[in-house]
């Protein structure tokens, strides 16, 4: 469905992907450990078309993305919701959400349709809609960001980081609603720090160090492999 062969990327002198190659299938929840600086940012950006490839193929079922539109990427199904949530703080929680379906804009009963059903998922935004997006908590805050990008239609959604600075029952909420929209059909790649979390949500995954894949398995795989574990689970 979403596979990348030898991907590169260089910043300047500096190279941030060196031959990467993963693959997310249809309906899997592929995830993407690594610590800070690893190189996860960096390969979503570069899927989302916000970065550019200086070699490789990045594919979605079957099209070149390489050279397309991030708007275009996103049309065609590939959603990415960055690291950080990257909100308008001083808008509503319902002017965020309503931007995520920017590239939609023509098909407001379908907008209306996709928006009703992130309030399903997320009855609090609906009791908040009117609310700035900058007054809320930092996991309704992500509730948001996740909420945005659905709001794109996503059959790929990329999050990046989304435990990042919760509490650890928000986290466990957080990753129940993930695991909640693969199960609905979305296929997810899922970069995170958490390992523990979000091995136990996931199909597969693979271990960047330095811009390149180091290890990769199926999610038991990796949880009893003791490299993994003392690197990112601390056991």
């Amino acid at each position: 469905m979403l596979q990348l062969d030898n991907v590169s990327v260089d910043y300047g002198s500096f190279r941030a992907l060196d031959n990467v190659s993963i693959r997310a299938d249809e309906g899997e929840l592929v995830v993407l450990l690594g610590a800070n600086g690893a190189g996860k940012s960096s390969i979503f950006l570069t899927i989302s078309g916000l970065n550019r490839a200086t070699g490789g193929s990045i594919r979605f079922r079957n099209k070149e993305l390489i050279g397309l539109k991030p708007s275009k990427i996103v049309h065609d199904g590939v959603v990415h919701c960055p690291e950080g949530r990257k909100l308008f703080p001083d808008m509503s929680v319902l002017k965020n959400l309503i931007l995520g379906a920017y590239v939609h804009r023509s098909d407001k009963q379908g907008i209306n349709r996709t928006l009703e059903e992130v309030f399903a998922l997320f009855p609090i935004l609906h009791e908040k809609k009117d609310a700035s997006a900058g007054s809320l908590s930092g996991g309704q805050q992500q509730m948001v960001a996740i909420g945005r990008a659905l709001m794109g239609r996503p059959k790929a959604l990329l999050l990046d980081e989304p435990s990042l600075g919760l509490a650890p029952l928000v986290v466990k909420q957080v990753f129940e609603v993930i695991q909640k929209i693969n199960r609905a059909g979305t296929t997810v790649m899922l970069a995170e720090q958490n390992a523990y979390a979000a091995l136990s949500i996931a199909s597969r995954a693979y271990v960047i160090e330095s811009g390149r894949i180091v290890m990769e398995g199926n999610r038991d795989e990796l949880l009893n492999n003791e490299q993994v574990r003392k690197a990112y689970i601390g056991a």
